[in-house]
């Protein structure tokens, strides 16, 4: 199974089966006493990563140069495109070239949908996408998957509520579709301006998901195993006012929580901003920030099966 990642690229959630999913999550369980500095690991000495942010990041960014260390290996790279070359007017394309010749894998976060397709095109080396624009975040997704599993026993026929911008959030595009392979039962809660795309609705029921549309967080709450909200993001909106009438549309706090099921989980992929009160952080709901800790083993496992060093 290993040898079917060595040199692939992980540019979208669909250029895994389910059962190479499967096998990056059982890795990143084993992955998570070096993740925790529990254990020592230099599986990746001597290797380099390309770490290219041209959008802003804190989770991405770092676990996955956290997973590079914790294996050994180093990284290099920027998180701001301003103190590169790009600047000047470098084109993605060269700038994918030069970097490949000074790394072994290259990690992209870039703001235009398609852009890590792209590098993945120019590159001999593998490419990861961090995030395209309002497209795909891979990683994410599985590091999602991850947690539910870890949290639920199981990912089948688990409910799970996706809540908030689910137009522009890449996110929940890249999940959708995911965790209609692996059987989950799908409600997706947005306003009609934000729901989910046609695109990925029809993804997800050709796998043979059958996904409800909700406008209310009243009306999936009694039902959820897992509540998965989402920032409105104002940065990927064209059109400010479009934004305002939308903005603070949903709220998660003690008093909504009222009426859900006891052992129901909340994540989030943060940053948040007013989506989720501050109060649910010390409830046994919240699960968000060991979900953002579950990237650091899901990174590794992911680097270390691209880079072909795990047999």
């Amino acid at each position: 199974m290993s040898q079917q990642f060595k040199g692939c690229d992980l540019v979208a959630i669909r250029d895994f089966s389910k059962e190479q999913i499967e096998h990056i999550m059982n890795l990143a369980e084993k992955m998570v006493p070096i993740a925790l500095g529990q254990e020592r690991s230099n599986l990746l000495a001597g290797y380099v990563q390309g770490s290219l942010f041209f959008e802003p990041s804190t989770r991405t960014r770092l676990s996955f140069a956290s997973a590079m260390a914790r294996l050994g290996g180093t990284t290099l790279g920027f998180d701001q495109p301003g103190g590169s070359s790009v600047q000047k007017g470098e084109t993605l394309a060269d700038t994918i070239k030069m970097v490949e010749s000074y790394s072994d894998i290259i990690v992209l976060r870039h703001y235009a949908e398609g852009s890590a397709r792209l590098a993945a095109y120019f590159s001999d080396k593998p490419v990861i996408n961090a995030g395209d624009g309002a497209g795909q975040h891979p990683t994410q997704t599985i590091l999602d998957l991850f947690t539910i599993r870890k949290a639920k026993g199981r990912i089948e026929g688990v409910n799970v509520a996706l809540v908030g911008d689910l137009k522009y959030g890449r996110t929940a595009h890249s999940l959708a579709e995911a965790l209609a392979l692996f059987g989950a039962n799908l409600m997706f809660v947005a306003p009609a301006s934000l729901q989910m795309p046609k695109e990925t609705i029809r993804a997800v029921e050709k796998i043979g998901n059958k996904p409800r549309t909700l406008t209310s967080i009243d009306q999936a709450l009694p039902d959820a195993d897992i509540l998965y909200v989402t920032r409105i993001q104002k940065e990927r909106f064209p059109d400010l006012a479009e934004y305002q009438k939308v903005a603070g549309s949903y709220r998660i706090d003690s008093m909504l929580l009222k009426d859900a099921k006891p052992d129901l989980s909340i994540m989030h992929p943060l940053p948040r901003v007013d989506e989720i009160s501050p109060e649910v952080d010390s409830s046994p709901h919240a699960l968000y920030f060991q979900q953002a800790f579950n990237g650091v083993p899901v990174r590794m496992a992911i680097l270390a099966l691209l880079l072909g060093v795990i047999e």
